[in-house]
């Protein structure tokens, strides 16, 4: 009988089992993962920013985990001699109708408590000598670290101190009681007295197993990525950012200096025929049945369409996706950039066609369900997992 079964290996399930110890250190702790090691997925697949929380709502779980998260995580890679890379970033104007979308930024980064200075054209150009902007908003707060190894060092700290994360662990049933749940894998079967669900593209699915409708359904959205070839890095020297669509709930395609010292461009966001579609031609008819048959995708289809079909011309097209990324450096030609790597998001969707913007828990019995758990989860994962002990997993 453990105290805690967490499912998923990934930045938020170690985060959840990293504030389990340090709030109780004689806790049994087990996490169950189906991949062979931590971080398989969204964890291992992202853009490696550390977000600085300016986009969210003011008062918000985002907001305010996102502030504290960025602080925590720069702070977890220095103790453990990390990367990291509090390099700033820069959220770019290029027209004079995003000036008034620049301000409002600028104002709720000022509500969030952040550091954030406004850039003339001059200055930007200082920052990013290649970058096309009327103005621009500096947020020193935002940085790079490699979240695979943040995921491999959280893991090994949780064994150290006596938890254990047992990988090849696929979940096929949860039986929940008023006193225990016990998880059953296509290996064996445990038993707990709480269980975390941080399944992450499969959090409504783990949900379901254990009886509970989330009154919302997960969509699998593909970023792909484009990698600037090596003799144009001098293009990017930090993060540039452009502003935000507001018609379209993305931040749009922008640049990452990575820390293996490339350069990112990226990504776009196109649905995924398969919860882990990685590639264009991954494909799960049970996955993409689901999206189709979910009422909820076609009220959003219907309210984006004009830019989900922008975003599917430019994965299909390398020079559309480089006219795109020129908004921002204009001397970038589709023989600049190679295809790289791609991520999935895990978008939760209710059936009324409405994106799940803040962090979402469900609470049963004897589990928690982790069920929306978008960007920053990364960056916040270390305060994820302590705000879930503090508000749900206190008495333990």
């Amino acid at each position: 009988m453990r105290d805690v079964i967490i499912i998923g290996a990934g930045l938020v399930g170690l985060g959840v089992a990293n504030a389990l110890q340090e709030a109780n250190p004689a806790l049994n702790i087990l996490i169950l993962e189906k991949e062979s090691g931590p971080a398989a997925h969204q964890s291992g697949h992202n853009s490696n920013v550390v977000h600085s929380g300016i986009y969210y709502t003011p008062g918000s779980l985002k907001a305010q985990l996102a502030k504290l998260g960025n602080q925590s995580m720069f702070a977890f890679c220095r103790e453990h001699d990390l990367y990291h890379d509090q390099c700033g970033k820069v959220i770019v104007a290029t027209q004079l109708k995003e000036l008034t979308l620049l301000e409002n930024i600028y104002q709720r980064g000022l509500q969030n408590g952040l550091a954030v200075s406004r850039l003339s054209q001059a200055q930007l150009r200082e920052r990013e000598p290649h970058v096309n902007g009327l103005e621009a908003l500096l947020v020193p707060d935002a940085g790079i670290v490699n979240y695979s190894q943040v995921a491999a060092k959280l893991a090994e700290i949780i064994e150290q101190r006596g938890g254990e994360i047992h990988y090849g662990q696929q979940v096929e049933g949860i039986n929940e009681s008023n006193d225990d749940v016990s998880v059953r894998t296509q290996h064996t079967e445990y038993q707990a007295k709480w269980l975390v669900n941080c399944a992450g593209l499969f959090s409504d699915r783990i949900a379901a197993l254990a009886g509970y409708q989330t009154g919302m359904k997960i969509v699998p959205f593909r970023g792909e990525y484009f990698v600037l070839n090596d003799e144009k890095n001098y293009l990017v020297n930090h993060l540039i950012y452009p502003v935000p669509n507001p018609d379209f709930p993305f931040l749009g395609v922008h640049f990452t200096r990575m820390y293996n010292g490339k350069r990112d461009v990226g990504p776009n966001a196109v649905l995924a025929f398969k919860r882990e579609g990685y590639r264009k031609c991954d494909f799960s008819l049970r996955d993409l049945g689901e999206v189709l048959g979910y009422r909820g995708f076609w009220k959003i289809a219907g309210n984006y369409l004009g830019e989900g079909l922008a975003e599917v011309r430019r994965s299909l097209s390398r020079q559309r996706f480089t006219e795109n990324a020129r908004r921002l450096i204009p001397e970038l030609q589709p023989e600049d950039i190679q295809p790289g790597p791609a991520g999935v998001r895990a978008q939760a969707l209710t059936a009324d066609g409405k994106l799940v913007d803040d962090f979402h828990f469900v609470k049963g019995r004897r589990s928690l369900h982790v069920c929306n758990a978008p960007s920053p989860a990364a960056t916040a994962s270390l305060e994820i997992g302590r705000e879930i002990v503090r508000q749900h997993l206190s008495s333990l």
